[in-house]
């Protein structure tokens, strides 16, 4: 049987139209997301941009975009910016590890025993609603002027909001779930780790996104009292030389530094929490 090459009017009216459907939501996602998330911000800079060039914005206030990236590329090439990047990122990444070691253990405590509670949670609430910048004078006086009180103040700064949140992540944990692992004869430690660390790491999760952002605001606080090197140390110089230019690449550093560890949870998120089906957006 062979099938003929051409047809007929008559076969070619009667045959089937196949019409190609092209899906809306595929139409919309043409442009690459992170296409999209980036657009906000190269339209605000061109607006920065456009109002410097216009002479709105005066440079006195505020230098325009391009003189910003030319002084930060300065920066860069006489290595002072890499070696105040450096020095903070160590002060932050000390004071991360202390202060989140700390409100970890105290959330577990407060969290898996009701004594733990009794003894820390009420403490410690009265601890977090004083404000960190304020306990600078204190910290001196105990630590001197080195790197110490530094260090303690993004500490104290990194452990109330892990705290909070791990302790509300181990509380919040389905009681049914509970129920049925003792049902099932699940030890302690086994009922800690299948059922509470992961009903609890989402909120673990996002209390440590909180911290590290908190992080970099104890660092300009500790970083403009007594130091000697560091970007806080950088950013009050030019305050006091009127280097706006300046003030704003150490502030674009401190923005890119944040997006950068809010990506990396993003990203761990997806790792850990990969089972865990979610609202994407409509």
């Amino acid at each position: 049987m062979t099938l003929p090459e051409t047809f007929s009017p008559e076969q070619s009216a009667r045959a089937p139209v196949l019409v190609a459907i092209t899906s809306t939501s595929g139409q919309r996602r043409r442009v690459p997301r992170p296409v999209r998330r980036a657009s906000g911000v190269v339209l605000a800079i061109g607006i920065w941009q456009l109002l410097s060039s216009t002479g709105v914005i005066d440079a006195s206030v505020l230098d325009s975009p391009l003189h910003v990236a030319t002084t930060g590329w300065q920066l860069i090439r006489n290595g002072e910016l890499p070696s105040a990047l450096g020095v903070s990122l160590q002060r932050v990444a000390k004071g991360l590890l202390l202060g989140g070691s700390i409100g970890v253990v105290l959330a577990i405590i407060a969290g898996l025993w009701r004594f733990g509670e009794d003894l820390l949670d009420a403490p410690l609430q009265m601890l977090r609603t004083v404000p960190f910048a304020g306990l600078i004078p204190l910290l001196i006086v105990w630590f001197g002027v080195g790197e110490k009180p530094k260090v303690a103040l993004i500490a104290l700064g990194v452990a109330f909001p892990l705290y909070i949140n791990l302790f509300a992540g181990i509380r919040g944990v389905d009681p049914a779930l509970v129920e049925a692992s003792r049902t099932l004869g699940l030890s302690r430690i086994a009922l800690i780790r299948h059922v509470i660390v992961p009903g609890a790491l989402p909120s673990l999760l996002v209390g440590l996104r909180f911290s590290l952002g908190i992080s970099w605001l104890a660092l300009v606080f500790a970083e403009q009292v007594n130091a000697t090197n560091g970007l806080g140390y950088l950013m009050t110089n030019a305050q006091e030389l009127f280097q706006t230019n300046v003030i704003v690449v150490c502030l674009a550093v401190y923005a890119l530094l944040g997006l950068g560890v809010d990506l990396l949870i993003r990203t761990l998120e997806r790792v850990l929490l990969s089972w865990r089906p979610r609202f994407q957006g409509a």
